[in-house]
């Protein structure tokens, strides 16, 4: 046994020394022959292993993104070999993997479109690009699949599998996807789209969503089944339909587990009322607002649950760090806001941002009891669109109904 811990421990040195190696800039074809024993056998944990140790030695994370794809390619010929026992329906990763062969076909649709619009000048009509904007529509709708992955898949995959920092980079590229549809759909809406930019946007599309789905199923889908027990998967389809699905019909939702709520005679007392459990809930789930609760150890404690979120949350991220709630590029952000809380510096920072016809105000409070003692930060956002218009006076007697 000791032997074969050793053989994997030399097994993961030399291939995180050759992508760390590659990363610097060394001949690649060199490096391969050093390695290929090795090259020619990875498996999809060591992938995500050597990943994982590549960021903890410290290299910067954009420098890991930026070789991903040069580290993946010496990778490909033996994680393409490996076969894993794809689970069946009723199973959430089969799920993913249905959306990934309808994603698939769309964008060969695309690649068909874009054939006909970059013929000769006069060749390419304002159709054409009518397909093209299509199609791009019916790409957005994606996205419902990295949701689900980064509030559901990701969680339960960091409580299984230590390793698991590779999933800050796959993050990342998903926010690539969103860049490049939002330039795309820019350069479309323009009356004589730009080819040039156009085709720049459209290759890093390409150059996203495939070899997302490669590293999808031949390294993170078969860890997560091998590691993650079944009552697990159960649990995550459940959360899924709080999201939803793209291109497939929805699930069936697994019959949900009875809950009791308290009677009258259980009452809270929160020092200015008194409140059952189920009104809580209800009042929570009501407000006007979305608000998450992360504890003074930056673990996601609450988050309200209404209808329609202005941002998804899934059950999944309860006691998640906060950190890994968000894509790495802004991580940064949210440890500068709880550090300055923390401290005492500030009690509270706000935010607003434009998306999807909607202006969103994200405010960010910190919790103190009683001694000043912080207990955590309480996130709050709001759609103000409507209340960024108000003018003039509308009294309590004036309303109509």
């Amino acid at each position: 046994m000791s032997e074969l811990i050793q053989n994997r421990t030399l097994r993961l040195e030399a291939l995180t020394d050759f992508s760390r190696r590659l990363i610097l800039g060394e001949k690649g074809r060199m490096l391969i022959e050093k390695h290929q024993s090795v090259l020619d056998t990875v498996t999809d944990d060591e992938a995500m292993i050597v990943f994982d140790q590549l960021l903890n030695a410290g290299i910067p994370h954009e420098k890991v993104k930026e070789n991903v794809g040069k580290i993946i390619n010496v990778f490909y010929k033996s994680l393409s070999r490996q076969m894993w026992e794809k689970p069946a329906d009723p199973h959430f990763l089969s799920y993913l993997m249905q959306e990934n062969r309808e994603v698939e076909k769309i964008m060969n649709g695309i690649k068909a479109v874009i054939r006909l619009v970059y013929q000769p000048e006069d060749a390419f009509t304002d159709q054409q690009f009518d397909q093209l904007r299509l199609m791009i529509s019916k790409l957005k709708t994606y996205e419902l699949h990295y949701i689900k992955k980064e509030n559901i898949l990701f969680p339960y995959i960091e409580n299984v599998f230590p390793q698991y920092r590779c999933l800050q980079l796959m993050w990342s590229f998903h926010d690539d996807f969103r860049l490049a549809i939002k330039n795309i759909d820019q350069i479309l809406m323009e009356i004589h789209p730009d080819k040039n930019r156009l085709n720049k946007e459209l290759g890093n599309l390409f150059f996203t969503v495939l070899p997302v789905i490669f590293r999808e199923e031949q390294i993170i889908f078969p860890v997560a089944y091998r590691s993650t027990p079944r009552e697990a998967w159960e649990e995550m389809l459940k959360q899924s339909a709080e999201i939803g699905w793209c291109y497939i019909e929805a699930p069936v939702p697994l019959a949900p587990k009875e809950t009791h709520l308290s009677g009258n005679e259980n009452r809270i007392n929160l020092g200015t009322g008194f409140l059952t459990r189920e009104q809580i809930i209800l009042l929570f789930n009501h407000l006007p607002v979305d608000i998450t609760f992360v504890d003074e150890h930056d673990e996601v404690s609450y988050f309200s649950g209404a209808k329609e979120r202005i941002f998804p949350r899934s059950k999944a991220i309860i006691g998640r760090k906060v950190q890994n709630c968000h894509p790495q590029d802004s991580v940064h952000i949210v440890n500068e806001i709880i550090n300055v809380f923390k401290k005492g510096e500030r009690d509270h920072a706000d935010f607003w941002i434009q998306m999807k016809g909607k202006f969103i105000l994200i405010r960010y409070f910190a919790i103190r009891d009683g001694s000043g003692q912080y207990k955590g930060t309480l996130e709050v956002s709001q759609e103000v669109s409507d209340i960024r218009s108000l003018d003039g006076e509308c009294r309590l007697l004036e309303w109509k109904g």
